[in-house]
């Protein structure tokens, strides 16, 4: 693996697909005249976040025009968009499709929806069944939405099937002022929360979140992409729009999994074990 990528920290326009579609556009052209080979888009990125009674009305079928026209685009760069998903079942979803070479590769579901604070997913969304990583011409993927991060199986999962970077779109909100720290709260438990991921599952994180308002709730930004050692490689500051151009290779991957190789020495038929006897009832 070789890539070299741009990460679109984005402000959507709520519930406005033509306009941020546009948006979309301007920014893949702008990332392939720079020589980018992949763009990351933040968790719906064609729709914005807080959709409400919206939902139904942007939600786009994989075989819809907005689509089309980034599958065209992905013949020129690998793109990686956010959006609301009408699927053929009729159930709605927060999906984020790959395309690449004029066709969706990968389409994921995300799964842990966020059913507190300000947060009342499950009332638009259902929720994804799983976690499968992919092989693009890029190097093996593996795609977590904002939410699915905190649970540690969904990681463990695509660190098992040997991923070369997890890629994270996120609409995270601004929380938790401390006067103590100029970090807010959320941003100092992402930084945490990516780092251990690129710490322990050895595998290239790249996190891309939202800026801007809706609903009186701002975000944070912060996108930012951590190597296999677990420090950043690339971040950018503020709670502006911007593009992050960095670079993931496999000669990173390769120097952490030799010095410490945990993939070989894992043993997920124990966690299996476990988790088939809590499930039982058994307890200890």
């Amino acid at each position: 693996m070789d890539c070299r990528l741009t990460v679109a920290q984005t402000n959507p326009a709520l519930g406005n697909v033509g306009r941020n579609l546009e948006e979309h556009v301007a920014a893949i052209e702008a990332a392939i005249a720079g020589g980018s080979q992949l763009i990351v888009f933040p968790e719906l990125s064609l729709t914005g976040y807080f959709l409400k009674d919206q939902t139904a009305e942007v939600a786009l079928s994989l075989d819809s025009p907005e689509l089309a026209r980034l599958k065209e685009l992905s013949r020129r760069i690998s793109i990686a968009v956010g959006f609301v998903e009408h699927a053929s079942d009729g159930r709605i979803y927060n999906s984020v499709a790959f395309l690449e070479d004029g066709h969706t590769l990968h389409v994921h579901r995300k799964v842990h929806l966020v059913t507190y604070g300000m947060f009342d997913e499950m009332r638009e969304f259902a929720a994804g069944s799983g976690f499968h990583s992919f092989a693009s011409k890029h190097g093996r993927f593996g795609i977590m939405i904002c939410e699915d991060v905190w649970h540690v199986s969904s990681g463990y999962q695509h660190f098992l099937d040997g991923v070369d970077a997890m890629l994270i779109p996120s609409c995270s909100p601004g929380r938790g002022i401390d006067h103590a720290s100029t970090e807010l709260g959320s941003e100092r438990m992402w930084r945490t929360l990516l780092e251990a991921h690129g710490l322990l599952f050895q595998t290239w994180v790249v996190y891309c979140n939202r800026v801007g308002w809706e609903d009186g709730i701002f975000f944070w930004g912060g996108s930012r992409v951590i190597d296999p050692f677990g420090a950043q490689s690339a971040g950018l500051d503020g709670l502006e729009t911007g593009r992050l151009d960095a670079r993931i290779t496999s000669h990173e991957l390769r120097r952490a999994r030799v010095a410490t190789p945990l993939l070989r020495d894992s043993k997920p038929w124990i966690l299996a074990q476990g988790l088939a006897r809590i499930g039982n009832g058994r307890g200890a």
